[in-house]
């Protein structure tokens, strides 16, 4: 079977030493996305949250850089390719145990703000990271995602 994307929602709350569990819908995809046990992390270009995607979709970016290329061509528009291809190539490959653990750099906690814990939304090709409080900023168009985070973060609170 071939690699179907991320979709879905799950709440993970933060360990020891900025230790974090992928849960296990998202632990699944990466490994048949990244043949492996290797996740990929990276700062979203536009939001307060991290982006995550296993190791096929490295790929991909240089098809996406060519596309925003001829883009940005057609239309007349100012595009730095050493840019935007540092901007899509600068993410770290962490590796994670059969149970999900993996240790997040603290940079990345801090430029997404993850504190006690991480929302995590299905994307596609890629998902997000989320500290609730960020999520929570977000617009109306995420609206079903703040309601799955309020409800995955309660479930936890009460598990604890």
């Amino acid at each position: 079977m071939s690699f179907a994307g991320y979709s879905g929602q799950a709440y993970a709350p933060a360990g020891d030493k900025s230790r974090f569990v992928l849960p296990p819908l998202f632990r699944k995809a990466v490994k048949d996305s990244s043949d492996g046990r290797v996740l990929c992390l990276a700062k979203h270009d536009r939001w307060t949250c991290l982006v995550g995607f296993g190791l096929s979709r490295k790929e991909e970016l240089e098809a996406q850089l060519d596309r925003e290329e001829e883009r940005a061509l057609r239309m007349n528009l100012d595009f730095d390719r050493e840019t935007r291809s540092s901007q899509l190539n600068g993410f770290v490959e962490l590796p994670f145990d059969d149970s999900g653990r993996f240790v997040m750099p603290d940079y990345l906690r801090r430029l997404a703000n993850i504190e006690a814990g991480l929302f995590v939304q299905g994307g596609g090709r890629f998902f997000t990271l989320w500290n609730p409080a960020e999520l929570a900023k977000m617009g109306d168009d995420w609206a079903a995602a703040k309601a799955a985070c309020a409800a995955l973060t309660a479930d936890a609170g009460s598990a604890r």
